[in-house]
């Protein structure tokens, strides 16, 4: 029976937080919906539960509503301890999610916010939000198309958006340990405040956190983006200690990765040329144009890309590795003006997009069969939800990362077990794109 649950705001940060707690020997799965995650069988058979609300992009009442739905599926479930999972550059209506989920429980509930992701070189300092030596504002997510971040300091994010009396536990306190952390909760509880942010640099910093809270006893919702939830269930003692899930070594057999890239971030778009320098590595540049107009001219656009993956993979020299992308080979589209432009609702020329690689990632699977497939490598959530849409998955057993924030799964339903790798767009270094398609031929021998 899983005792532990999560929201996340999109797919990859379900999968985040999931392969810390699968790392540390909890069976984990993450459901697309919470009707997924309702109707799964063998749901008893787990340790954690995580639920994706896909509510970042959402207006704030329809966030709301999600996130709501889906704290009320767990609780049916029986969970015991309950996690908010937010993005690690603050995208999204966390405020207004934190209260869906504090909302429906009694009003001693407390959400303990601690944002800090060192694996990935996100802290918070000050209350104030560091990405990998740069704070929050100046980096490519304040420009982010659909959820973009433009306040630096967190309790005043949060304030704008919670119902609620915010509190923040600075580094200095931190610093001096549990207790020092303990009594600086408590006195922000005294206050009244009900979403306390605390500041965090190292993952001893969060695992100290984490025994502050277990030893005041508190109703929590632990809201971060994974390392917090990990280290709370280790000092309950519901999981073991972190270590990687490897399979053997990779044995070339015959197969191809097929990737579907929706990020456009200059990250991801290093990252995918470096790949390419092998020639093993093929890529399919698609028109992004014909996917957003729809109909019959999409499905042109589509089954041109899928037939000329199928003509490589079946042909005498198979590619290692196939690459759909529709913004790395020119200059990018203004999505929203493509809206405006189509009298699109917003994010619709998005949704359109991924849709579309979606659909050829289905295609060349259902042409080419499983065999010739070592796996799936997908960049950006909603390109993740969109391809396993197509493929019919509502369900990821996740097992472990390549690094954090890039993480592999295996599906269910009808490709059950095909390995499949999700990563955010702004992660990793110029070789985390090899990496992955290493890991991918390393998970179809397991």
């Amino acid at each position: 029976m899983p005792l532990i649950g999560a929201v996340a705001d999109d797919l990859t940060g379900a999968t985040t937080t999931g392969v810390l707690l699968a790392r540390s020997k909890a069976r984990t799965a993450v459901f697309f919906n919470e009707e997924a995650a309702e109707n799964a069988k063998e749901i008893e058979e787990l340790d954690a539960v995580l639920i994706s609300s896909n509510s970042r992009a959402l207006p704030e009442s329809e966030a709301y509503a999600k996130v709501k739905s889906a704290t009320i599926s767990l609780k049916k479930m029986g969970i015991r301890y309950f996690s908010k999972r937010i993005d690690t550059t603050l995208r999204g209506s966390i405020g207004i999610e934190i209260d869906a989920i504090l909302d429906q429980f009694s009003c001693d509930m407390v959400a303990v916010v601690v944002p800090a992701m060192p694996q990935s070189r996100r802290i918070l300092v000050g209350g104030y939000s560091v990405i990998d030596g740069v704070a929050l504002i100046n980096t490519p997510v304040a420009q982010d198309v659909r959820t973009p971040v433009r306040e630096n300091y967190i309790p005043r994010l949060l304030g704008i958006q919670t119902r609620r009396k915010v509190g923040l536990v600075t580094l200095d306190k931190v610093l001096e340990g549990k207790d020092s952390i303990q009594e600086a909760l408590q006195k922000k509880r005294d206050e009244k405040c009900q979403v306390i942010i605390v500041d965090g640099i190292t993952l001893e910093d969060v695992d100290n956190i984490a025994q502050a809270c277990i030893e005041l006893k508190w109703n929590i919702v632990a809201v971060d983006p994974g390392p917090f939830t990990a280290k709370l269930a280790y000092r309950r003692g519901q999981t073991q200690e972190e270590e990687p899930n490897l399979p053997p070594e990779a044995r070339e057999t015959g197969k191809t990765v097929l990737i579907a890239a929706g990020s456009a971030t200059p990250i991801t778009k290093k990252q995918m040329e470096v790949l390419c320098e092998d020639t093993r590595h093929v890529r399919i540049s698609v028109d992004p144009n014909p996917l957003i107009e729809g109909g019959n001219t999409a499905l042109d656009e589509v089954f041109k890309a899928v037939n000329k993956a199928v003509e490589l993979i079946e042909g005498d020299e198979q590619p290692r590795a196939v690459l759909f992308e529709t913004a790395l080979h020119k200059k990018l589209l203004n999505l929203e003006k493509e809206d405006e432009k189509r009298g699109y609702a917003g994010g619709m020329s998005a949704n359109r997009i991924n849709a579309g690689l979606g659909t050829i990632i289905s295609q060349v699977l259902e042409q080419v069969g499983r065999k010739k497939v070592a796996g799936l490598y997908t960049t950006g959530g909603d390109t993740m939800v969109n391809v396993c849409y197509q493929l019919g998955v509502e369900c990821i057993e996740v097992i472990d990362y390549v690094i954090p924030q890039t993480d592999v799964g295996r599906l269910s339903g009808k490709y059950a077990g095909l390995p499949i790798v999700g990563k955010g767009g702004l992660t990793g270094n110029n070789n985390t794109a090899c990496d992955i398609v290493e890991r991918l031929f390393r998970e179809a021998a397991r």
